[in-house]
């Protein structure tokens, strides 16, 4: 062989051993799907394991026979003519059986993990209704009556089933390190089911849309916290409860205060606090004690437990607000403006429970705000609840991010969605900042 040709082999040879290499680096990858947290992701990495080794091991011995082949029948100069073959049962029997029995040791592994996954969820499980919008995930708790939006949280160790089904077009719910995507079909509920095993710990992960939506479909993502089934209980027992400062929790708070008055001639006459949803019976309860000490838990998951990938980094937009005026702003204030339909039209689109609602759950075009502030992200995962950020959002929420159809408050911003300023109507600044502290408030 030329040296030339050496050459060249040589070269191709230490470039695909530099990339061999480079495949192989390892990291820290936090949406791998290559996880053991949940019988789905397990039967899954099992599957793709089985393929690669038998895939691998097919490369390898096509490839080593080809190149054999291409030295061994070269064309040399003075040599004779290659010899024609015109067929030969028995090679064609042996390429033909042989890829057909690897099949079968894929097919049988396959179709075993297809019937595991795919049946029926214990009766026991935790029902989770997955809502897709866009660009916004619904998630609701039939036995709890819950109803929340772009968090989700799984109790460790119970079965989790969900059930999807879109309010517009094709989504894909999809929690990498817990389990499969699964999409949501127009006119039709799909299901999946998965538990986080017991030995979990308590913790924070990314979910997305696995399915292209539209303009704002890379924005469209939640999280999912695992967490043990007594924190579980506690985030339950405290989302049933209305929104602070919500007349229907004034007179439940007023009827709760009322029963323990009456029991103050009777401490040994259970007081029940049925008026506060969520709110278990407190036999007993002291004539000292008040009707707030009695109130469940605000528990979320903490912030602090949360690493960074799981924190949104988007950039906030250079939209001009006076930061100065959320360090005044006042909850009642921004309670007035967000109920009053003659203000702002917040309660067409969201529904806050215990306030009036002019809209059914399945109506509502936006996430509920019933308890917004426990919340760690909003616009689908895309910012921090913070009050800067809410401020930007209330003020020009199409600004920040494409295809929202939340309208745009602020007097004097240009709404990029339907082209025109905004005038007549809009809030202000500091209105804006009574709205971003109501919002806050909403623990």
């Amino acid at each position: 062989m030329p040296k030339l040709h050496l050459r060249r082999l040589q070269s191709v040879a230490v470039l695909a051993i530099v990339l061999l290499a480079l495949t192989a680096c390892g990291g820290d990858y936090p949406n791998s799907t290559f996880s053991h947290n949940t019988e789905l992701n397990t039967l899954a990495v099992f599957l793709w394991d089985r393929m690669l080794l038998l895939g691998t091991v097919v490369f390898v011995v096509v490839e080593v026979l080809l190149v054999y082949t291409i030295f061994k029948f070269r064309r040399r100069e003075g040599g004779p003519a290659p010899r024609q073959i015109h067929g030969n049962a028995a090679l064609e029997i042996t390429w033909t059986a042989i890829p057909a029995l690897i099949l079968v040791f894929l097919a049988v592994p396959t179709v075993r993990t297809i019937f595991q996954t795919q049946r029926k969820a214990p009766d026991t499980s935790v029902q989770i209704e997955v809502i897709g919008h866009q660009w916004w995930w619904e998630f609701r708790y039939p036995q709890y009556g819950i109803v929340t939006a772009n968090e989700v949280y799984l109790p460790i160790g119970k079965t989790a089933s969900f059930s999807l089904r879109t309010r517009d077009v094709l989504h894909s719910f999809w929690i990498p390190q817990m389990g499969g995507k699964r999409d949501l079909i127009s006119n039709h509920t799909n299901y999946l089911w998965f538990t986080p095993k017991a030995d979990l710990t308590s913790e924070a992960y990314n979910g997305a849309c696995a399915e292209y939506c539209g303009s704002s479909h890379a924005n469209m993502r939640f999280r999912a916290f695992t967490v043990t089934p007594a924190e579980f209980d506690k985030w339950v027992a405290h989302q049933r409860t209305l929104a602070v400062g919500s007349p229907a929790a004034a007179a439940a708070m007023a009827a709760a205060m009322a029963a323990a008055d009456s029991a103050k001639a009777k401490p040994a006459t259970p007081v029940k606090m049925a008026a506060m949803p969520g709110m278990p019976d407190m036999p007993g309860m002291p004539a000292a004690a008040s009707a707030s000490s009695a109130a469940p838990e605000v528990w979320v998951y903490p912030l602090e437990k949360m690493k960074a990938y799981t924190l949104p980094s988007t950039p906030l937009p250079a939209t001009p607000f006076n930061e100065a005026l959320l360090a005044s702003g006042d909850p009642k204030a921004g309670r007035d403006i967000v109920t009053n339909l003659a203000k702002a039209p917040c309660l067409t689109c969201h529904n806050i429970k215990g306030e009036t609602q002019y809209i059914t759950d399945d109506q509502a075009k936006g996430p509920s705000l019933t308890h917004i502030g426990t919340r760690h992200t909003f616009a689908a995962g895309l910012y921090r609840t913070e009050a800067k950020a809410l401020a930007l959002w209330i003020k020009n929420a199409p600004m920040m991010k494409p295809g929202t159809v939340m309208p745009t408050f602020g007097t004097g911003e240009f709404n990029p969605f339907v082209k025109m300023k905004v005038t007549a109507g809009g809030l202000d600044d500091k209105q804006i900042a009574d709205v971003v502290a109501y919002l806050m408030s909403l623990k």
